[in-house]
């Protein structure tokens, strides 16, 4: 499933907590495929807290809490990290990471918190919700067959990367263009992990963040910048990223284009990535501002030059999902819309 799709199930999953139609949720996936951070977008939209607790570092007493005598019988103190109406809320979401990481004896301890939202005494406010997420086994991490009656528990689904997904988060979290516009023009490095080989630096979404910082941090400095990329995306992938980058030089320019100078494509395949990235930033940053809309044109007026259309039909598509409905607005988007008439149906 892709993460959009992902997003909207566990945010939903979220709301049904309120009515009491909740049903806790198995993430699958391969290591760096954003499993956490999806679950961390909806507490943060919703304004609720986020208990994550990570089962592999766990004890078993750990989650069911120690014992202590009152006088004749013996009680047990609830962990202060498990969710509590008063100290965290009534709403909010209990995420267990690693799940099938911890050993066979924590997750027995888990069967009854995930199923009946209890353990012993201690009840899981209503309005919580249950999250979980682990890699799969033959992701080379640490992990265990996740047991019959644990998984019996959960709804599962499977996370898989998405290139269209990725990109409108890393325009809407401020990812550099540069970056969105190099995975554009080698998608398949979005994710390239071989368990076989078991690499200790891989691409990823999560290391392509990385990457990101790595240009903000050593994009002054040329000879430490290619290393600073191989060492968070691997040695293929960070040379061909610095490669690419060095190639900016010969890119139009993107000011002149933003204020209606007519200019040419580019001829390189890999120079229209570029300015198209470049392109579908600025039109994030001009979002409600009083030359929006004629920002938003002069790129549609642009990209009706593109020799290949399906080029032009990206960079709106991009930008239609980085800026939303108020691209429709534009007059010069039903001109351009006309002139690919016959390359896609646009989706609003």
């Amino acid at each position: 499933m892709r993460p959009s799709q992902l997003l909207t199930v566990l945010e939903r999953e979220f709301l049904s907590a309120r009515t009491g139609q909740h049903t806790p949720v198995m993430m699958w996936g391969a290591p760096g495929v954003g499993k956490s951070q999806i679950v961390s977008e909806i507490a943060e939209k919703h304004g609720v807290p986020l208990v994550d607790i990570r089962l592999s570092q766990m004890e078993p007493s750990d989650l069911r809490g120690i014992p202590f005598r009152s006088d004749e019988h013996v009680e047990w103190a609830i962990p202060s990290m498990l969710p509590d109406a008063e100290r965290h809320g009534a709403e909010g979401i209990l995420f267990l990471d690693e799940i099938t990481s911890a050993p066979p004896s924590v997750s027995a301890a888990a069967y009854q918190l995930i199923l009946d939202r209890r353990l012993g005494e201690y009840y899981i406010p209503e309005g919580w919700a249950i999250f979980a997420a682990g890699n799969r086994q033959g992701d080379r991490g640490v992990t265990y067959s996740m047991p019959a009656p644990l998984a019996n528990r959960f709804s599962h689904f499977e996370l898989e990367v998405n290139l269209d997904d990725w990109v409108s988060w890393a325009y809407a979290n401020g990812i550099d263009e540069r970056l969105i516009a190099f995975l554009r023009f080698r998608p398949e490095l979005l994710f390239d992990f071989d368990p076989a080989h078991n690499p200790v630096a891989f691409p990823s979404p999560r290391t392509w963040e990385f990457a990101h910082r790595g240009l903000q941090k050593f994009g002054d400095h040329n000879e430490l910048l290619s290393p600073a990329l191989q060492s968070c995306v691997g040695p293929a992938a960070g040379i061909e990223l610095a490669a690419f980058i060095d190639n900016m030089e010969k890119l139009p320019d993107i000011d002149a284009i933003i204020s209606g100078d007519s200019l040419d494509v580019p001829k390189e395949v890999d120079l229209q990535y570029a300015v198209a990235s470049a392109l579908v930033a600025r039109a994030l940053q001009a979002k409600g501002s009083e030359n929006a809309n004629t920002t938003f044109g002069h790129i549609l007026d642009y990209a009706r030059g593109f020799r290949q259309r399906e080029m032009g039909v990206m960079l709106v598509s991009d930008m239609h999902r980085a800026i939303g409905q108020d691209l429709f607005s534009v007059p010069q988007f039903s001109h351009w819309a006309k002139a690919v008439a016959d390359v896609m149906l646009f989706e609003g």
